[in-house]
């Protein structure tokens, strides 16, 4: 009965562990469907679920939603048609789910702010790096009879994955001034979940500050592009690994605006001439003094005039307005602006295998460094009126390229992703659990029952062996046989009641197996004490 009770329970464990081994892989693989969730998010979601009937699981607290993976993707657009998860947010949606009819201009204003604030929110909770977002804006009305306006101001409080660079900043402030009339950037303020301002919203020296910040990260921009460009082609011409490269720039600060106006005296055009004529003719009085009637008469003759002097002048005037050509130029130049370059190139030699294999180091030759260098300044764009320098320069490496890890090579066989090394996990600790059990707790039992047992066995005594055995084996038909000696058939009946008896011995041996024991050490007993 022992045995027996051990082999059922070695079989029911068996039997449960391999259960739960196939309902493990069996079962569908859960996913986040959320996470980082509140606990009203979380409550919604969590009833729209049992809504309809989806298994899910809780993690974090209520933060993480778990549910089949193969659900996600359906489950999102549905939850999305219902509005979550909402994120403490409200959009506009607050239109929707009220009455308008009767509500006041306050509070149609209040529920636009609030619109508002949430739609900004939830753009910029989309961005790969935010976790979380909340908007606060302030938007003065201007009173009536009042020339006075006060701008639009935004504040706004990020959950950040990591830091965030200059330039993501920027773009969050430029996003939020875009949407907001009247807003402009440097009225826009972030601070991030730590307490850390990431931008002020003041005047002044904040947009010295911006202005600095954008001048740096162009100044980074150029080196790393122009570096770039450099190693890649030297990485096709010597070898991955093979040169270093590094650029300095300097960039012109400066603003500036210069306006030029030239007149070129050698290009004149007649614009316009004009030609006047004068004649006058004048009579003067008589030489007696008299003056009549008669002579003051239109078309009085000479003779009429009795002696008065007749005067007569004529008058010729011409001008003539000249154009002269003239340029009016313009000239505007942004900062930003490459002044001076500095590049410098440390190039690798050769390495040659000698008879017995060991790498033997090699410079390069003057001529491929002029080369190289000629490559380089074509690919910096190299001006010499601009002060640019070039310094290529071969030095042996420290470290063999081929014996660094470049970092270059694709994504093999051999590259798992998280999902992978946990289900290869789960698999080796099922294996290993599997093993356990087969060689510590299921070989220990088998190999104890087929083990005999150390109690005495009772034998049958040669007086209970049937003595019909040996004639019922030893009848044979005597005409069916050929004359043999006597002795031959003697020793074959013989030789058969012996078989026969061996036979129903070991039957009662598999019988009685514990008698069959006592009664071998009676034997065995008995032959000692002889």
């Amino acid at each position: 009965m022992a045995r027996i009770a051990a082999m059922a329970v070695v079989a029911i464990m068996l039997l449960g562990f391999f259960a739960l081994i196939t309902f493990r892989f069996s079962a569908p693989q859960m996913a986040p469907l959320y996470t980082d969730l509140t606990f009203d998010d979380s409550a919604a979601i969590v009833s729209e679920l049992q809504s309809i009937n989806v298994p899910y699981e809780l993690r974090s607290e209520g933060a993480t939603i778990l549910v089949t993976r193969d659900q996600i993707t359906q489950l999102r657009m549905t939850l999305a048609e219902s509005g979550l998860p909402t994120r403490g947010q409200v959009g506009y949606e607050i239109f929707d789910q009220q009455n308008t009819l009767g509500a006041t201009s306050f509070v149609q204003n209040i529920n636009q702010l609030r619109a508002l604030e949430g739609e900004l929110a939830r753009t910029i909770t989309s961005l790969a790096r935010i976790k979380t977002a909340r908007v606060h804006l302030v938007l003065p009305e201007r009173e009536l009879f009042r020339r006075e306006r006060k701008d639009p101001t935004a504040s706004i409080v990020l959950g950040v994955r990591g830091e965030l660079s200059a330039g993501e900043i920027r773009a969050i402030q430029h996003l939020v001034a875009a949407a907001i009339e009247g807003l402009t950037t440097n009225r826009v303020s972030i601070v991030d979940d730590a307490g850390r301002l990431l931008a002020s919203g003041g005047d002044g020296a904040d947009d010295i500050t911006a202005m600095a910040g954008q001048m740096e990260e162009r100044t980074l921009g150029i080196e790393t592009r122009l570096r770039n460009r450099v190693e890649s082609m030297l990485n096709n011409v010597l070898g991955p690994g093979r040169a270093r490269v590094q650029v300095s720039a300097e960039i012109d600060m400066n603003r500036l605006t210069r306006t030029s106006e030239t007149f070129d005296p050698d290009g004149q055009v007649v614009r316009s001439s004009q030609i006047r004529e004068l004649s006058n003719n004048a009579k003067g009085p008589a030489q007696d003094g008299s003056v009549s009637v008669a002579n003051e008469l239109p078309g009085a003759s000479a003779d009429a005039n009795n002696g008065a002097s007749v005067e007569q002048s004529a008058t010729t005037e011409e001008t003539t307005n000249f154009e002269i050509s003239k340029t009016t130029q313009t000239e505007v130049s942004e900062a930003g602006s490459i002044k001076r370059l500095s590049v410098a190139v440390v190039v690798d030699g050769r390495y040659t295998q000698d008879a017995g294999g060991a790498a033997t180091y090699e410079p390069r030759t003057a001529e491929e460094i002029d080369q190289i260098n000629a490559l380089v300044r074509s690919a910096v764009g190299f001006m010499a009126d601009r002060g640019d320098q070039v310094e290529v320069v071969n030095m042996q490496f420290a470290e063999r390229p081929e014996l660094a890890s470049l970092g270059t090579d694709a994504p093999g066989l051999l590259d798992f992703t998280r999902d992978d090394l946990m289900s290869a996990a789960s698999m080796a600790v099922t294996l290993i659990i599997s093993l356990a059990l087969l060689f510590f707790v299921l070989r220990p039992l088998v190999k104890r029952v087929l083990e005999p047992d150390n109690e005495p066995l009772a034998l049958p005594t040669a007086a209970e062996v049937p003595a019909g055995a040996l004639e019922q084996t030893s009848e044979a038909p005597a005409e069916q046989k050929p004359a043999k000696p006597q002795w031959m058939d003697q020793a074959k009946m013989l030789g058969e009641s012996q078989i026969e008896t061996l036979r129903d011995v070991g039957t009662l041996v598999e019988e009685n197996p514990k008698q069959s024991t006592l009664v071998v050490r009676d034997w065995l007993g008995q032959s000692a004490a002889a």
